[in-house]
């Protein structure tokens, strides 16, 4: 019989369940604002723009709510890393996810109680979650209040610069989002670690 482990706390499920709903949404609404086309478009475009604004300051509120809860309950152990011998962990699990597999191998770094990520995911998830989504909340909050920006920087405009960062982020969070969702897909049964971010138990 697996061993079950409670690793999903309530409050860290809501914050994902909220989490992936504003994500979708601002990427949806984000989507539809960089290809602006009357004949073409979903939404009407000043929609899209009330929408995308009012999800990326949702957005802003749940990542403090996520950035307080882990410092208080702890959860923020997850996310440190240990450095010595990371590169050879970090191809250990890279061998797995390219041919281990899909040989039945067992997964080199199990989930434990004291370690919820693999190597990979511990780098891509402080990646995305302490660059790219800051990034994000910042380069957006600037464009909503675009008198905070500066005019021009290093001969660029200020603007055009946040913008271009702001898309760029976006970018780099949706590619994460969909290597996420692909890499929950790999349990066994399929439904596995969905099942878990649902009851907080994991097997």
């Amino acid at each position: 019989m697996s061993e079950k482990l409670y690793l999903y706390p309530v409050w860290l499920r809501l914050w994902h369940a909220f989490n992936a709903l504003l994500i979708l949404s601002l990427i949806a609404s984000g989507l539809i604002i960089q290809n602006a086309n009357v004949d073409s478009m979903l939404l009407r475009f000043d929609l899209s723009i009330s929408i995308h604004n009012v999800s990326g300051v949702l957005l802003s509120v749940n990542y403090l709510f996520f950035i307080l809860g882990n410092v208080i309950t702890g959860n923020i152990r997850f996310y440190i890393l240990e450095w010595k011998g990371l590169m050879g962990r970090l191809i250990q699990q890279s061998n797995y996810y390219m041919k281990g597999m899909f040989n039945g191998e067992q997964t080199p770094f199990p989930v434990n109680k004291d370690r919820k990520f693999n190597p990979l995911q511990k780098v891509s998830y402080i990646v995305a979650m302490y660059v790219f989504v800051p990034l994000v909340i910042i380069t957006g909050l600037a464009l909503i209040f675009p008198e905070t920006i500066l005019p021009r920087v290093v001969g660029f405009s200020g603007i055009q610069l946040t913008a271009m960062l702001h898309a760029t982020a976006g970018f780099l969070i949706s590619i994460f989002l969909m290597v996420h969702v692909y890499i929950c897909t790999t349990g066994k049964p399929i439904s596995k670690n969905f099942k878990s971010i649902v009851t907080g138990w994991h097997e």
